[in-house]
Formats: structure tokens, C-alpha cells, sequence
């Protein structure tokens, strides 16, 4: 095996499918080449890396990246704003996670996401109701008509956007979230123009918007990451800035993905989706399977060892590149049984769709309840939904693995 596969998994053509290429890998659970990165691919080094503390995620760490093939600056990415917390180490890491923890989740605001369950089942229904108003609902796009706008919309309702301002920040998100995928067709220069010009709008906007909040707080996030004060101080504007970029980035793409794939696998095992249509409550077990079966981040690229590491048997320079392929963790057979079929039913399924350790994802409990209330509605009221492209086209982007497009046929739409 040569670094071919990584280059394959990278490639365009794996995009529907690339767990035949992730079983290949698991048979070297620790594959190197040479000069690229330590690709680690079975469940249990995965696992326990993602526990490790003298693994980095920090690029600033990387030392040896010359045959990484994703040794490339992130498009996402700002020069002008600080790193998030997901691309710091302790302590600068837990600092910040820590002050958005605090508006967001236990024990501080432990309702706060439960709150937004009403506010999130009308959005639902909204977007469902749009739909079925429109002149011929009989084909559908999912990602476009659906599971997109659904998570940006969450998002600005989160942070505290004004309801007049939000289709502004669906643009902006757009633009930034078009800018994480490899575009071979499009001008570097003219994208370059474009993904900055969104940026600098977006961050203007919100910088404006912190202040307003810091004069007037209303009781959103934005208003109390701006204003609120603990036993780690207050954040900067920059800060602020950042945080929130990373909240409407990371939680959209994963989230877009995570009903996407969702609905995908539901149209091609159609005796769940019936299921779920008259049992609702079995969406939560569902969503847990789903982030195992086909989950929305398939690798984390761009992490570094702070030491020498032996890892099954093989010993990982300090400085070296590893990628963490999180969805063939999820499908190996020496942790779960029969791994590559769906089953909601599935016993202990302790993936890693959503990380673990001190990065496991931050949003895990909105995108969660964002998942289940989607598809719960869905199988609902579509009526006779199916697949008119299997596999349907997929966005370039090998990291953030989901449907570009989803067309759906359905015989007719169910009233709320």
C-alpha cells in the first residue's frame, strides 16, 4: 500500500463511497508512508489519541507536513481573526471553551439548548410548509430546500441575529461554507476575492452587533459571550469574533451533513424510515447510529504529536502530521458487530462522529436535537419520499463528507 489510497480517499470518484478504501486501511492501523502524514484508522488508537495530551491541535506544532496531501491553508480560515478554540491546546484552549460553555451548556445554562426545542420544531415545520406551498412539490432538493437553510437559521437564532437580518447572514454563510470545498474549476484569485469580501461583511456586521449587545444585552449568546464575566474574565471582541465565526461554521457544515446523510441512508433503508414515521421517539437512537454509520466529519487532518508516541506497536515522531479517520473508526469490526449495516437498534454505540476528549464537538447536544427533529418531521410529512440519483452528487470537500444535492420525489406533503 502506497500513499496512493490517501490520495484516492481525497479523490473526487471516492466521494460516494470511500469505505471500501477505509477497510483497506484498517488493515495497517497506523499507515506511513515515509514523508506523509501517520494515518490512524482502527476504533481504539483513534479513540485513545483523541484522549492523548501530547496530541496537538495546533498547526503552529506541525514540523513535518512536506508529504501531508492536505499540507494546504484552510480557505475557511481568517488571517485577521485568532484562532478558535478548536485549533488551540490547553490552557488557551479550555480558557475559551470554557467562557462558551457558559451561555451554552451545563452547568451554567443547562437548558439553554432544550429551550430552543419549540423554536427549532417551527422552523421545521416552516421550511416543510414552504415546500409543499410551492407550485409542484413532487421533486425536491433536500440539502437546498431543507437541511441548508435549517442549521444557519438555528444558528442566527442562537447568537441573537435580528429575524430582518438573517437573510444577509445566510449569504454570508453561503460564500464561507462554498469556500471549504476544493473548487478545481473556479479562479483561486476571484474565490480568494469573494470568500474575503464575505468575511470582512460577516465580521463587520458582528463586530457592530457585539458592541450593540454590550451596551444592550438581550439575553443570546452573542449578548453574554460579550458581557459575561467568570472566573476566566471576559472575552475580547476579537475573541468574541472568533467564537462566533466558529460557531456559525462548524455548527452549520456538520449539521447540513448530519440530516443529509441522515435522509440518504432513511431513502435507502425505507422499512426504517417507515419506522421512525410511526415511532418518533425512536429519532434519538437513530441519530446516534447515523453519526456512527455515516458521519458528517470523516477525518481530522492537521493534528501533531508534542512527543514521540508509540501507537500499536509503531512509534510517531514528535512534530509528525496525523490524520484521524473518525469514519473508519466507526465502521471497525473489532468494535462494532457487523459494522457496515444500519441498525437504530444498535447496542453501545460509542462513535466517534462527534469527536471525544477535550474536542469532542462543542454543539454535540443542538446538532443532536437539530438531527432528530428534522428527520422525525420529515419521515412524517413527506409522502412516498425516494431517491431519483443513488449515490446523488456529493460536495468536493473529503473532510466535510455530504450530498451537494439530494433530489427527492415525493407523492405529496402532509399538513403540519
Amino acid at each position: 500500500m502506497t500513499q496512493g489510497i490517501l490520495r484516492q480517499i481525497l479523490d473526487y470518484s471516492s466521494r460516494a463511497n470511500p469505505y471500501p478504501l477505509y477497510q483497506e486501511l484498517r488493515a495497517t492501523p497506523v499507515f506511513h508512508d515515509g514523508d506523509g502524514p501517520y494515518v490512524i484508522s482502527t476504533y481504539h488508537e483513534i479513540k485513545g489519541l483523541l484522549h492523548d495530551p501530547r496530541i496537538s491541535s495546533d498547526s503552529r506544532n506541525l514540523t513535518a507536513t512536506a508529504g501531508d496531501p492536505l499540507n494546504q491553508a484552510e480557505e475557511g480560515e481568517s488571517d485577521v481573526l485568532p484562532p478558535s478554540f478548536l485549533k488551540l491546546d490547553p490552557p488557551d484552549h479550555d480558557r475559551l471553551r470554557r467562557m462558551t460553555n457558559r451561555p451554552f451548556g451545563p452547568p451554567h445554562s443547562p437548558r439553554r439548548v432544550e429551550q430552543m426545542r419549540g423554536e427549532l420544531g417551527g422552523i421545521v415545520t416552516g421550511l416543510i410548509d414552504t415546500i409543499a406551498a410551492k407550485g409542484d412539490p413532487a421533486r425536491i432538493d433536500l440539502v437546498e430546500e431543507f437541511s441548508y437553510p435549517f442549521p444557519v437559521t438555528v444558528i442566527c437564532r442562537l447568537l441573537g441575529v435580528p429575524p430582518e437580518d438573517e437573510a444577509r447572514f445566510h449569504v454570508w454563510a453561503d460564500t464561507l461554507a462554498a469556500s471549504l470545498d476544493p473548487d478545481p474549476d473556479a479562479d483561486p484569485a476571484e474565490r480568494a476575492k469573494k470568500t474575503e469580501g464575505a468575511r470582512m461583511e460577516l465580521g463587520m456586521y458582528l463586530a457592530a452587533l457585539i458592541e450593540e449587545r454590550r451596551k444592550n444585552p438581550t439575553g443570546d449568546m452573542l449578548s453574554e459571550l460579550a458581557t459575561g464575566q467568570g472566573p476566566d474574565g471576559t472575552m475580547s471582541t476579537m475573541e468574541v469574533l472568533s467564537t462566533a465565526a466558529l460557531l456559525l461554521i462548524a455548527g452549520h457544515e456538520t449539521t447540513v451533513n448530519l440530516i443529509t446523510n441522515g435522509m440518504l441512508t432513511l431513502l435507502r433503508n425505507p422499512e426504517h424510515l417507515e419506522r421512525l414515521r410511526s415511532e418518533p421517539n425512536l429519532a434519538v437512537p437513530m441519530v446516534e447510529e447515523l453519526l456512527r454509520f455515516e458521519p458528517p466529519v470523516q477525518l481530522l487532518p492537521q493534528r501533531s504529536t508534542l512527543a514521540d508516541i508509540e501507537v500499536a506497536g509503531v512509534t510517531i515522531p514528535k512534530g509528525s502530521s496525523l490524520w484521524l479517520i473518525l469514519a473508519s473508526g466507526n465502521r471497525d469490526p473489532k468494535r462494532f458487530e457487523d459494522p457496515d449495516r444500519f441498525d437504530p437498534d444498535r447496542p453501545d454505540v460509542q462513535h466517534l462522529g462527534l469527536g471525544s476528549g477535550i474536542h469532542s464537538c462543542f454543539g454535540a447536544p443542538l446538532a443532536r436535537l437539530e438531527a432528530a427533529l428534522a428527520l422525525s418531521e420529515l419521515a412524517r410529512r413527506l409522502e412516498n419520499p425516494r431517491l431519483l440519483e443513488d449515490p446523488p452528487p456529493y460536495r468536493q470537500n473529503a473532510v466535510l463528507r455530504g450530498p451537494r444535492h439530494l433530489p427527492v420525489a415525493v407523492d405529496g406533503i402532509r399538513a403540519a
